[in-house]
């Protein structure tokens, strides 16, 4: 009896995943050893680090997957560490057997790359990142950023995870989550946040490599590159490192704006990236008197800068949306809320959410597809 229902405990056990690396307890070689008796279930389970953050998720997900075997009256859970070796045996189950790689670069990866590009700093770059990260997880799909601003990197105050460090599996790392969007940037490395990070363009590149290839990112659909503004030796390293990535611009109504923005194209045209729209930030916005629409920024921008890298690349690249100016798009950025979580319902968040779905739809294609011609 006792036999058949450690058993059931064992069957129980494969639907509880680890929080952070989404793969069943038992696969990770987490599940130590199970007793039974006198309703009494005895679990050990062997953690990948002493102090697990997640300690008490596992706790609660175990308790909640016992809760069906009615013989289980009592649960006594034990938590032990995992020596080298079986840390090893989990690092080689994540990375597939492979040695140090790039997920993304590999020719069967299926996850969409995007670097969000500007041509200058200050045009909202990094909060359109945020927003169209999390609206994309919000449809339910598997979602990263990557914070390639090295040097200006602002994408944990965004997310609201100031100080949140990944957890570290020897030179494995998992990235830290927020809104179900995984996260990995150089501010979660540093002794102190207010260190400055003065790298040059080989560590640079050494840095973004590191980042893309130690990280477990899991099997995502999206990864969306915060890129630095302008060009320089980052945009060069990411179109080498992730060739297959595209691009997004992201540029301001004015006028003069749209110049600036054909240069961060430029550079990504060079690199045979392809750019696949442009993103109108701070577009007109309604006054708050009589509702008619005002343009603080002026108007064209968007229109102009696609005009121009159409023209560049001798093919359409189009303005995929426009986001109107409001404060509470840089109030959520203040707090670590992305407007599309505090105010879903906002003009702002019904643009984001239709860029989202316009970034995540591929065309279909036949290419690389085996056809049966019987």
């Amino acid at each position: 009896m006792s036999r058949e229902i450690e058993e059931r405990i064992h069957q129980a056990l494969q639907g509880v995943s680890d929080p952070e690396l989404h793969r069943p307890l038992p696969e990770l070689g987490m599940v130590k050893s199970v007793e039974f008796k006198k309703g009494i279930a005895q679990i050990t389970i062997l953690l990948t680090i002493s102090g697990c953050p997640m300690r008490d998720r596992l706790e609660k997900d175990i308790s909640d997957a016992l809760e069906p075997i009615a013989e289980v009256t009592s649960l006594d859970l034990i938590f032990g560490v995992m020596n080298d070796e079986e840390r090893n045996n989990v690092k080689r189950l994540l990375k597939g057997g492979k040695e140090k790689f790039i997920p993304f670069a590999q020719p069967d990866s299926l996850t969409r790359v995007i670097g969000i590009a500007s041509g200058k700093g200050g045009v909202g770059k990094s909060s359109v990142t945020v927003n169209l990260a999390v609206a994309a997880a919000k449809k339910g799909l598997k979602v990263g950023i990557l914070d390639a601003d090295v040097y200006g990197h602002s994408i944990p105050r965004l997310m609201g995870i100031v100080g949140k460090r990944p957890t570290a599996i020897d030179q494995t790392f998992i990235p830290v989550e927020a809104f179900g969007v995984k996260v990995v940037s150089m501010e979660m490395f540093k002794p102190e946040r207010s260190d400055a990070v003065a790298f040059r363009g080989p560590m640079l590149h050494k840095v973004l490599e590191q980042l893309l290839s130690d990280a477990y990112w899991g099997d995502l659909d999206l990864l969306l590159l915060d890129l630095p503004p302008g060009t320089g030796d980052i945009a060069i390293s990411l179109g080498q490192l992730l060739p297959s990535s595209e691009i997004i611009v992201v540029t301001t109504p004015q006028i003069a704006a749209a110049e600036v923005a054909e240069r961060a194209g430029r550079i990504a045209h060079q690199l045979k990236q392809q750019i696949i729209g442009v993103i109108e930030n701070m577009s007109d916005t309604a006054c708050l008197k009589c509702g008619e629409p005002i343009a603080i920024f002026g108007s064209g921008g968007g229109d102009e800068a696609a005009k121009q890298l159409s023209t560049l690349v001798g093919a359409n690249v189009p303005v995929i949306g426009q986001i109107p100016f409001t404060a509470a798009l840089r109030e959520g950025g203040d707090s670590g809320e992305p407007i599309v979580i505090s105010d879903p319902m906002c003009l702002a968040s019904e643009s984001f959410t239709a860029i989202a779905e316009k970034i995540t739809l591929r065309p279909k294609s036949l290419v690389g597809v085996r056809l049966s011609l019987s």
